[in-house]
């Protein structure tokens, strides 16, 4: 039961790093990559393409600039998870008070559905693009890559990460192709890197592209991936692993990097150069490079935007189930945390195209990017907060060089956020009207009261007198007990379903209670007929059903033990919570039922529903 406390329980602690030389490296190689597909998402695309396109290379040096702040952070988030043993959520969870941590994840499930509404138009628009699909339906397709990341959870945590890694490997070697293609001035690229003045289109493009590299969800999903590796939590260990973790995140990130600067590159010597100075959607790139160099071009980049698209989804996912169960203690299962997140970004989606068209969509998409920049303040001071406290941190407490770094970081990103949306009210003020009373009565409150939560988590940590490490963990600590005597059943409920493990149930059912206690044979028909008319029905089913119960019950009876039996009609999970009630019951004994994954979706989880429904212990035999 322990195991359920802690992030992304079901592959905590699954890959095993038990190994010598090279081989003990590559196990702890992986959660960087998981974390960089969301720093080559479409939402990437459509910042740095419209970046390249109006501004040329002039704007490498933002790019440059955010991907070594991401090293930053993406370090710091991975040092919580290993030495803290929580990820970002739940650290924010035990740090600061519930009206706090409320808002922290509205804001922060808002960051990923705007993430995800960046992947599933870049999704459709690849499809699109590849094979003529109408771009309402591609949307609507992107719903069932929820199947997908079942299948690959179920599969285990490397195989997640081989697919993710073969994805980032197909982007790479798409735009290796694609400057090939359009063969850039390369000392022209570099001039790009030296920094230059922002305002005005593009400082909104420069924060778009600060949300879209430096992404809030990644730093909760690298503080949980992390925890993925079973090592030893000793000193030694932990140093290892953090060593191991720097290059891995060094390594990923700077891959991605490499895909960032080529699309923006891409665009800007497609584009720029050819006096395309507005490529603001990613359709008008793709039939840009078709006419500006041939077929292949567009190709290579619809192939790249699909898997830059699915690779992303799945990871924005994780970071949903992670927010989620780390600031609410709330599980749900993972297709269904997928499909809520999907549904919360297809709806803006086909919004925008019945409404504005498809040529809203990459507006959309820039859009999503500066929601991803405005919430980053949010995630990133309390990392910084937490891997600096030696309480949590002990040894591994970041030092006061790096502090420096990660707050330098963090002004620039609030100091750029705080400019941005200065400039877009008083451009909205301007537009507005006769309806400026709205924006004075909602906008700017609500500003007001972010700024205001932002500079309550900056604050915070330093007026509260620091908590001890007990108190840090997610879910509490353990209590004192006394064993006060023997818990001794009475009356036991045994779940039958007639299959194979059925003497297996009934034998472990026994041991419990011995000859004291009374035994209950619960069977639920759930036939069509028995949801209907319930104990009415008298089904060929039913009959042989209660036949077969008899023979167990007396069988049972002659080895002399203290049986009654029960049939429910309808559903398993709430008839057999009724027949406890009913017999005062005091412990169920059943068994797992065997399958998993997608059969999970078509026949259920009967346990998890009984464990909602009922009060008494719960003995599965699997």
């Amino acid at each position: 039961m322990a195991k359920k406390s802690e992030s992304l329980s079901e592959v905590h602690s699954t890959v095993l790093t038990n190994k010598k030389g090279w081989r003990r490296t590559l196990a702890f190689l992986g959660p960087a990559y998981l974390v960089s597909v969301g720093y080559m998402d479409p939402g990437n695309w459509a910042t740095d393409i419209a970046g390249g396109s109006e501004f040329g290379y002039k704007l490498i040096w933002v790019l440059l600039m955010s991907n070594l702040i991401a090293v930053l952070l993406q370090t710091l988030s991975a040092r919580l998870g290993i030495v803290g043993g929580m990820d970002l959520a739940q650290a924010s969870k035990n740090a600061y008070p519930k009206w706090a941590n409320i808002p922290l994840y509205i804001l922060a499930e808002i960051a990923i559905a705007a993430c995800d509404l960046a992947e599933i138009v870049g999704m459709a628009i690849g499809l699109n693009l590849l094979f003529g699909l109408p771009l309402i339906w591609g949307i609507v397709i992107t719903a069932l890559d929820t199947l997908l990341l079942l299948f690959l959870l179920n599969k285990g945590m490397r195989v997640m990460e081989v697919f993710i890694i073969s994805l980032v490997a197909i982007i790479g070697v798409s735009f290796l192709v694609e400057m090939l293609i359009v063969s850039p001035v390369y000392t022209d690229v570099v001039k790009g890197l030296v920094p230059s003045k922002l305002s005005g289109d593009a400082l909104y493009i420069a924060i778009g592209i600060i949300g879209a590299t430096v992404m809030p969800h990644n730093l909760y999903l690298h503080s949980s991936l992390v925890q993925t590796r079973k090592f030893e939590r000793t000193y030694l260990g932990m140093k290892n692993a953090i060593k191991l973790n720097f290059f891995d995140t060094v390594i990923a990130l700077n891959l991605a990097f490499f895909v960032n600067a080529a699309i923006l590159i891409l665009a800007a010597a497609a584009f720029y150069v050819n006096g395309f100075y507005n490529v603001a959607e990613i359709q008008d790139a793709s039939n840009l490079l078709g006419n500006l160099f041939g077929k292949a071009a567009p190709t290579f980049f619809a192939i790249a935007l699909i898997a830059a698209g699915q690779s992303s989804t799945i990871t924005g996912t994780l970071a949903g189930q992670i927010v989620m169960e780390g600031h609410l203690n709330l599980r749900i299962r993972p297709w269904l945390r997928r499909l809520i997140t999907r549904l919360l970004a297809i709806v803006p989606a086909i919004f925008t195209i019945l409404y504005f068209g498809e040529r809203g969509l990459g507006s959309l998409l820039v859009l999503s990017q500066v929601i991803l920049s405005l919430q980053l303040g949010f995630a990133v001071i309390p990392l910084i907060h937490f891997t600096s406290n030696k309480e949590l941190m002990k040894e591994f407490a970041i030092k006061p060089w790096v502090k420096t770094l990660a707050w330098i970081s963090a002004i620039i990103i609030v100091y750029l956020n705080i400019r941005l949306v200065n400039e877009e009210i008083s451009m909205w003020l301007h537009a507005a009207g006769n309806n400026k009373i709205y924006i004075y009565l909602i906008v700017i409150p609500l500003a007001l009261a972010i700024l205001a939560l932002l500079v309550y988590i900056f604050i915070h940590p330093f007026l509260s007198t620091l908590k001890k490490r007990s108190s840090q963990l997610p879910h509490g600590q353990a209590q004192e007990f006394t064993l006060s005597g023997d818990i001794v059943y009475k009356h036991i409920g045994i779940a039958i379903d007639f299959g194979k493990k059925d003497q297996e149930i009934i034998k472990n059912a026994i041991n419990q209670g011995g000859k004291n206690a009374t035994y209950t044979l619960i069977h639920v028909v759930e036939s069509a007929a028995a949801r209907y008319l319930g104990k009415n029905t008298l089904d060929y089913e039913t009959l042989l059903d209660k036949d077969n119960l008899l023979k167990y019950q007396e069988g049972l009876i002659d080895l002399g033990y203290k049986t009654d039996l029960e049939i429910g009609f309808g559903y398993a999970a709430t008839e057999i919570a009724r027949i406890i009630k009913e017999k005062e019951i005091d412990l169920l004994v059943l068994g797992a039922h065997g399958h998993k994954g997608i059969k999970d979706l078509i026949f259920g989880t009967t346990i998890d529903s009984i464990r909602h429904k009922i009060k008494i212990p719960l003995f599965i035999i699997n």
